[in-house]
């Protein structure tokens, strides 16, 4: 059962509208819309650290550790995107090409040592929102392009986590009272298995960058990852059998890119979860990332776009969807569209909402603005939630609310840059999203994460626990209370 206090409630709401509110200043409109109280501990900050070191593709990022009074130092690593949306916060990059093709951090990680770490020395690292409020008022930018959103996100995650461990408490109980939910049962997320790649992801000619396979009839989190598992390793056979052992080399994520068309990748993912006995049990999801195939200035999508070239509108695009979704069981699809093309976005939607969730990235790029924009014109039903694209756990708190306050589902995901952090797992478990993505059971940095919620599920319970899922795209699985109305 998931409720709001009454405090938490209010300060939510207030920050929600803080932030979506044209009239007030934007340096006065940060102060406010991070006001938001919270827990507090005796613990005060006495180290902030970065440095430079190297994410899943070997591209750098930065790293902070985080000292409280205690004694105690809590480390946090920060992510990066291959596809990025245009209006992601600023990831700062160097652009020294005689050092790391140019994508260094160093300029990033100064920023920690020598602005950002000093500024919150001597505070409660459980006092979030007070720590996010001061970073982003040094910044003073709309997009994070002063101090970086690499090294404002590298402090506010290890603030975080050090929150937790000064009040002696697991981080995703920490982030449930930072976002105000009164827990009696934590809802296990259900995991989207990121098996086909496509797209940006990998080097084959599939347009659509990501095929899930969604465990929804398992009964609790350990069964989903098995089910993910088994049928992950049947679908690495059917490949290798029809188009050879090149075909499961793996992508940025972990899925295999087999040479295969749209259709195709759902043809053998159903082949896949038949042979592992699992029918009935899995549903499909899609990542499109449209954004990628767009073509400039046309009301065009080249599907095509590694290679010759097949350019159709956006309203064949949102056909060849449904077309696909009558076919196999396809249950979310996400970024059917580019991030501007947003009568498009509504058109499909409008269509579909009823059908498969409709999920937004580079259309809210986890910005209170962006989604208050597509809660208006009803462009998507579901938030992607992708804290490196926003820049602090505080405003990332303020979009789940304010997409939870639509009715949206909320899906928490990982980057294709990824490192051995795991905090997402404990973000979807103390806020309740429901969803998750963070790849193929495949790669270190991926499963990670989802050991960490198996931990998670383990510590909990069974009786402490809900798995959300065939419920994960309604309200029902937020408890009583959890929709802010």
């Amino acid at each position: 059962m998931v409720r709001f206090s009454s405090f938490a409630l209010c300060a939510l709401l207030a920050t929600v509208d803080a932030f979506t509110n044209p009239s007030m200043p934007s340096a006065a409109r940060v102060a406010t819309s991070l006001n938001m109280g919270g827990p507090s501990s005796s613990a005060k900050i006495e180290s902030v650290k970065a440095r430079e070191i190297l994410d899943s593709r070997g591209n750098p990022t930065v790293e902070v550790e985080l000292g409280i009074s205690d004694g105690r130092v809590f480390v946090a690593s920060v992510p990066s995107g291959a596809s990025t949306g245009a209006y992601e916060a600023v990831e700062l990059r160097d652009g020294d090409k005689n050092r790391y093709l140019g994508k260094g951090v160093l300029k990033a990680v100064d920023n920690v040592n020598s602005v950002l770490g000093p500024a919150v020395l001597g505070m409660d690292p459980a006092a979030q929102s007070d720590i996010d409020n001061k970073m982003l008022e040094i910044d003073g930018t709309a997009n994070k392009a002063n101090m970086g959103a690499n090294a404002i996100l590298g402090v506010s995650l290890a603030a975080s986590k050090a929150g937790a461990g000064a009040r002696g408490v697991p981080l995703y109980q920490h982030y449930a009272d930072l976002a105000g939910n009164d827990l009696s049962q934590y809802t296990m997320p259900v995991p989207c298995f990121n098996v086909i790649n496509g797209g940006s992801h990998a080097g084959n000619k599939l347009a659509f960058q990501e095929y899930f396979v969604i465990p929804t009839g398992a009964k609790s989190f350990s069964e989903a990852m098995q089910i993910g598992c088994e049928v992950y390793h049947t679908l690495g056979k059917i490949i290798k059998s029809k188009f050879g052992g090149d075909a499961t080399l793996i992508g940025d994520e972990g899925g295999f890119a087999p040479p295969c068309d749209n259709r195709e990748g759902c043809e053998l993912i159903m082949e896949a979860i038949s042979q592992a006995g699992y029918d009935g049990k899995c549903t499909i999801g899609l990542d499109v990332a449209a954004s990628e195939f767009k073509v400039k200035g046309q009301d065009g999508y080249d599907l095509d776009f590694k290679y010759d070239g097949n350019v159709i509108t956006g309203e064949e695009l949102g056909n060849l969807y449904q077309s696909l979704a009558a076919d196999f069981p396809i249950v979310t699809v996400e970024d059917p569209f580019d991030e501007d093309d947003w009568e498009n976005w509504a058109a499909f939607t409008g269509k579909n909402a009823d059908t498969f969730q409709v999920v937004g990235d580079d259309l809210t790029v986890t910005n209170i603005e962006k989604i208050e924009r597509a809660i208006n014109e009803k462009s998507c039903t579901c938030l992607l939630l992708k804290v490196n694209q926003i820049g602090s756990i505080t405003e990332s708190i303020a979009a789940v609310t304010k997409a939870k306050q639509a009715g949206w589902g909320v899906m928490t995901s990982h980057r294709s840059g990824e490192t051995e952090d795991t905090y997402i797992a404990d973000l979807a478990v103390g806020l309740c999203t429901g969803q998750i993505k963070t790849g193929a059971p495949c790669r270190s940095e991926r499963l990670a994460k989802y050991n960490q919620l198996l931990r998670i599920e383990e510590e909990l319970g069974a009786s402490n626990t809900v798995y959300a899922g065939e419920g994960f795209r309604t309200t029902a699985w937020m408890g009583e209370g959890a929709l802010v109305n």
